[in-house]
């Protein structure tokens, strides 16, 4: 896999706490993400991943310390972020198209009222194409299946002006055509030049990752794949039970953690 240089830093937290009311989500924690590459979070079941994807695209305030968006080196502005939540819903008595939905990529950070311009309408149908949906543009979105409403979701992130994607398990119970059109969007974005932050529940997936973030309610560690999933590492964040070895290779045996269909497809199993 070509690998593009990720030294600088896209985040930059410092001793950063999430929590919702009295509940701390993610405690004191102390990382950065590098720009131009992929990042996976991974940890148990309510280890603060959707949490800290939630701070880093701006939606919650740190209760302590500090949590900072790099900005884009030639230009001097502030990284703009697309967010793509898991399995986002949708009114069905609202009438909305999937043409509409990616549109509404166009405003996230413009007057809704607006007109479109010809770059809006490039990129509206940019984004549709790279996630193949122009064939079901004029298809009410609740009438889709879970896995074009998710690829018709991962378009609007892509129509948005972004230097950051954030994915929320972008293909998790996906089929298997609509998490490679997904897979590959994500590798392609890094090949642009964008900064990928997805949180996953497979360790497939953080391993072929440029950079980790392994949480436990607070970040155990960050770095490659090899620094970071490491047995001493992994057992801190799920504990000695759930980690087994086949062989040379370690699984986590978690009903959360199940291969991906595109991994399936290609023969990969849960160990990894």
């Amino acid at each position: 896999m070509h690998r593009l240089p990720v030294s600088e830093a896209a985040v930059t937290a410092t001793e950063v706490v999430f929590a919702y009311d009295r509940h701390v989500a993610v405690d004191r924690s102390t990382f950065t993400i590098p720009t131009r590459g992929i990042t996976a979070l991974i940890g148990p079941n309510g280890s603060g991943k959707s949490t800290l994807l939630n701070g880093i695209a701006g939606l919650m305030e740190p209760a302590a310390g500090s949590l900072s968006i790099g900005r884009a080196a030639a230009a001097g502005h502030l990284k703009q972020i697309a967010y793509v939540l898991q399995g986002t819903e949708v009114n069905k008595a609202l009438p909305v198209t999937v043409r509409e939905v990616v549109t509404m990529g166009r405003y996230a950070d413009k007057n809704f009222f607006r007109r479109l311009t010809r770059i809006d309408r490039t990129a509206i149908e940019a984004a549709m194409a790279r996630m193949d949906i122009q064939d079901i543009a004029a298809r009410h979105i609740s009438d889709l299946s879970g896995g074009q409403r998710q690829r018709v979701f991962v378009a609007q992130g892509l129509a948005q002006d972004h230097d950051i994607l954030v994915l929320d398990e972008p293909v998790t119970g996906l089929d298997l055509v609509s998490a490679k059109a997904i897979d590959d969007v994500i590798h392609d974005e890094q090949t642009h030049g964008c900064t990928v932050i997805m949180t996953t529940h497979d360790l497939a997936e953080a391993r072929v990752a440029d950079h980790v973030l392994l949480l436990s309610n607070r970040v155990v560690a960050s770095g490659p794949p090899r620094d970071v999933l490491t047995m001493d590492h992994l057992t801190e964040a799920y504990g000695a039970s759930l980690l087994h070895m086949d062989g040379e290779r370690l699984f986590i045996d978690d009903p959360h953690h199940h291969s991906t269909p595109t991994q399936q497809s290609q023969g990969q199993t849960k160990p990894s």
